[in-house]
């Protein structure tokens, strides 16, 4: 019988199994950022253990790095003294930073793959639940907590407990102005933000198939949204070529036989799944959240729901979210007013993702009154898109064209909801807070989604704002 490629990234990774069912797991990447591994490091000083295998880990400042100037020291002091940090733990272990100063800094699940250092085959650990991104590359990579971060620096390995593995397929052809985020959100509404509890998620079928390494991406970042720990898709040409000629990536004879080695990793045709789920392209519409889960979210032509029409486990949800976001059951998605609008995340913060919103937003204004922010996921996605043009698009709509960071997603560093505003947001969390504002709501969409709502000042349906 044949075997998963989580199966086979698994068994090739396994260095032990422990006394409880776990398996030690070898790391082969880890990556750091500044949030979650100070206090790792610290834990390391503390036993006078090094760091075993400082090649492995790899470093960038994302979270709390200003988006409008990085020049030092930064207002927040506390952000400064973690950026410091940081240097120093990277300095005194030998560890490679991309720092603020070399071109390549920006979102961590950004970096590694514009570095080509997420590859087939390889298990990839990082303090940051959205690490499960990396799993577009057929990687199986996991999001952990501070101590663990300590374990991987101190013994690169983890342990973790066996995942089962549902095959997601999503077959036929999505619909103009339908991209990856909406087969994300779809997904999540469709299993559950429970669902994938257990599980690893291997997406398939004619549109990943078709999928961009980009929109690949993007699905497998919000994999954790719907309780996967893990969401990955089998390496194909699509990833070879991706990877082909990045730094980090195999030269020469070298990459030959990486090719070789990355097939060989991919699913077998005679495996078998724990679970299968099927979905048709054509059920998938461009999609809003209007609560406080990924999952509360409906085509942007419905209505938000009545509580009294869910399940009751999801109507007391649904009630909870009306009490906080203050919106109306049975009234309209469509034309509720935003006062902000994000485009970026680790989720949509590529260059494609600018590509495609340029491409209809050029010629067009933000919306009066709305605050418009489009915030590249690195520096190397900013500079692209200051040569291609794309950025002196985004300024002449009235959007502000910020620095590479997290921004306005997680909010740990100056961009932040004020009061009770409603954010178009191309994140990936709609949690009560998420945004840093304890009353800001937020409002999941693509950024052709998010543009179509900066445009017109309201949530709006992409295909009519854009005529697609």
């Amino acid at each position: 019988m044949g075997k998963t490629l989580f199966q086979k990234v698994w068994d090739a990774h396994t260095v032990a199994t422990l006394p409880n069912g776990q398996t030690q797991l070898f790391v082969a990447v880890h990556y750091i950022h500044e949030v979650t591994s100070p206090q790792a490091f610290g834990m390391l000083r503390d036993m006078k253990l090094p760091v075993m295998h400082p090649e492995r880990t790899f470093a960038t400042v994302d979270h709390i790095v200003p988006t409008t100037s990085v020049a030092e020291p930064f207002a927040d002091s506390v952000a400064q003294e973690m950026i410091s940090e940081l240097r120093r733990n990277c300095r005194e272990n030998g560890i490679r930073f991309f720092d603020t100063n070399t071109g390549a800094q920006g979102i961590v699940h950004i970096v590694g793959p514009e570095q080509g250092i997420t590859q087939p085959g390889k298990t990839i650990a990082c303090g940051d639940s959205h690490t499960a991104t990396h799993g577009a590359f057929g990687a199986v990579a996991f999001g952990i907590g501070t101590s663990q971060v300590r374990n991987v620096l101190a013994t690169q390995t983890l342990a973790f407990s066996p995942l089962k593995v549902r095959r997601i397929n999503v077959n036929g052809r999505l619909a103009p102005g339908v991209t990856a985020k909406d087969v994300a959100l779809h997904l999540i509404n469709l299993l559950g933000v429970d669902g994938g509890i257990g599980f690893a998620h291997e997406y398939g079928g004619s549109v990943f198939d078709a999928f961009s390494m980009d929109e690949r991406m993007t699905v497998c970042n919000m994999a954790i949204e719907g309780g996967a720990r893990v969401g990955y898709v089998n390496p194909d040409e699509t990833t070879f070529a991706y990877l082909k000629g990045r730094p980090c990536a195999p030269k020469g004879e070298e990459w030959d036989a990486a090719v070789a080695r990355w097939k060989s990793f991919a699913s077998d045709p005679d495996c078998v799944y724990d679970d299968v789920v099927n979905v048709d392209a054509a059920d998938i519409a461009p999609t809003v959240t209007w609560g406080i889960t990924p999952a509360q979210s409906v085509p942007v032509t419905a209505a938000f729901p009545r509580p009294e029409t869910l399940p009751p486990a999801d109507a007391a949800t649904a009630e909870e979210a009306y009490r906080y976001t203050h919106f109306t059951p049975g009234a309209s998605v469509a034309g509720t007013k935003i006062d902000v609008a994000f485009i970026g995340s680790c989720t949509n913060g590529r260059l494609s993702d600018f590509e495609l919103v340029a491409k209809y937003l050029k010629g067009k204004k933000v919306a009066s009154g709305v605050k418009a922010l489009a915030v590249p996921g690195s520096q190397i996605v900013a500079a692209q898109c200051e040569k291609l043009g794309i950025a002196e698009i985004f300024r002449e709509a009235g959007f502000e064209w910020r620095l590479a960071g997290c921004s306005m997603c997680l909010a740990m560093n100056p961009d932040k909801l004020v009061g009770d505003q409603v954010c178009a947001s191309s994140s990936n969390r709609n949690f009560k807070g998420r945004q840093g504002s304890p009353t800001g709501r937020t409002l999941l969409m693509s950024p052709l989604m998010v543009a179509a709502a900066a445009v017109t000042g309201a949530v709006a349906d992409c295909r009519e704002v854009f005529a697609l």
